[in-house]
């Protein structure tokens, strides 16, 4: 059983949930003001990476820009960037956004990872084509999740806040509209996207000028997603710009993206480059959840850690885990995919404003949550597919919670039997990056890696 603070927390957590308002329209009204500045400031991650641009018309050159002055943006756009503290484009945002603020609309395929800037890339190319005087959606977003949906809002809200003309509606479950909508941004998680474009009639798919597919990766990996992303591509008009992003371009992924994206420019990077340089990687050698357990109390007890994620691979094990730190005291916040939306936004909104310091999750947080104060992620459980095979594009995600925002980040993987051993080897052989052993007996060896 779980101690009273435990339950106390619990409790704490579900009454948060209750406050927040149901209309999730509203919602991202209601969010932390910090998260906004996720992507587009200059601290950003700095990359060295060399981006790869296939360009469809070969006489129609792209020239990369160093100001967001040279794109022409209109005055309250330009306005919103800077007042995002955001001085000059990221790497990425540096080749996408003329190809995206193009005359004609260009079609863009992007590999790009958590925290190069890509959402306030497409964010911006939204925005400039949005006609704020046509009171109808005229951009849509998916988004394989709840959370990415709402990020990507909390971004919009930002950097259109001297453009209150445009105004934007989540379509995600839970969020009924009884009518034509009349905002012209709309972003939602496939289903509803769908649903809103067939069954209920409030978008009409043939006005639409830009479509977003964001994390095309998780995306297919999904039920029904792809199939349902590809149906929303198919009711557009042919001269609808289609913007597609991905972490990570496997074989399934370029085919889904091929589909959905017709005689794309597309921007790739190169794979062994893909892991942030940005992020100090460990193990751990264990025997058993208890001794995972006591080597993070060793870790929790050598250094300083403003907020850590915890990853587990079951409800049940993050469940125990939350229940073993939270009787060593510690403030703890527990997301699982079974929560409602509502309870998923006040836990992640209570970690977000720093009520609980640690967060154990599921892969359900892999993506889409960005605070700042991050600095360690912990992979309770090594990410595995279906057939036990090693999860790459989970394990970038799941460390890519640190070394943001130009910082330094620490990611520790849990060992506890040979087969987890071989799932860290072939990640180490996937990305090219080594993952040194750290002994959590040894006091002066964990002081170390925090400095």
């Amino acid at each position: 059983m779980a101690t009273d603070s435990w339950a106390q927390a619990v409790d704490e957590q579900e009454a948060a949930a209750e406050s927040v308002n149901v209309n999730l329209r509203c919602y991202g009204l209601l969010s932390a003001q910090s998260l906004l500045n996720k992507l587009i400031r200059s601290n950003l991650v700095n990359t060295t990476n060399q981006v790869e641009v296939l360009q469809r018309i070969q006489t129609l050159r792209f020239n990369s820009v160093k100001s967001f002055e040279e794109l022409r943006l209109k005055p309250q756009l330009l306005q919103g960037v800077y007042g995002m503290g955001f001085n000059r484009p990221s790497k990425i945002q540096e080749t996408a956004l003329p190809m995206m603020l193009a005359e004609p609309p260009q079609n863009l395929i992007a590999q790009s990872q958590s925290g190069t800037g890509k959402t306030a890339a497409f964010v911006l190319a939204m925005l400039s084509h949005v006609d704020p005087n046509n009171k109808y959606p005229q951009c849509l977003c998916v988004s394989p999740t709840y959370e990415l949906a709402l990020q990507t809002g909390k971004v919009i809200e930002q950097m259109g806040k001297h453009y209150p003309e445009v105004k934007l509606v989540y379509a995600i479950r839970g969020n009924k509209s009884g009518m034509k909508l009349q905002e012209q941004i709309v972003i939602g998680t496939p289903g509803t996207m769908l649903d809103w474009c067939t069954k209920f009639k409030f978008i009409d798919p043939k006005k639409i000028k830009v479509f977003v597919l964001d994390e095309a990766d998780v995306m297919i990996a999904t039920q029904g997603h792809q199939d349902q992303s590809i149906r929303i591509q198919r009711m557009l008009p042919k001269n609808c710009q289609m913007l597609l992003f991905s972490a990570t371009f496997e074989e399934s992924v370029w085919n889904f993206a091929q589909r959905i994206v017709p005689d794309p420019n597309i921007i790739k990077l190169k794979r062994e480059e893909e892991t942030l340089d940005t992020i100090k990687q460990y193990y751990v050698l264990c025997n058993c959840k208890e001794e995972k357990f006591q080597a993070l109390c060793n870790i929790y007890g050598a250094i300083t850690i403003a907020q850590a994620m915890i990853f587990c691979h079951t409800r049940k094990t993050a469940g125990w885990l939350a229940g073993e730190l939270s009787r060593e005291g510690h403030q703890v916040a527990l997301l699982s995919g079974e929560m409602q939306v509502e309870q998923r936004a006040a836990v992640i909104e209570r970690f977000r404003d720093g009520k609980e310091k640690v967060l154990v999750t599921t892969n359900v947080c892999a993506r889409g949550i960005d605070v700042e104060q991050v600095s360690v992620v912990i992979n309770f459980d090594l990410p595995v597919d279906k057939d036990g095979n090693p999860d790459n594009e989970t394990y970038l995600h799941r460390i890519g919670r640190t070394g943001r925002f130009g910082k330094r980040g620490l990611a520790i993987n849990m060992v506890d039997s040979k087969m987890s051993m071989n799932i860290l080897n072939r990640i180490q052989e996937h990305f090219n990056k080594k993952i040194e052993k750290l002994n959590t007996d040894d006091l002066d060896e964990i002081e170390k890696i925090a400095s």
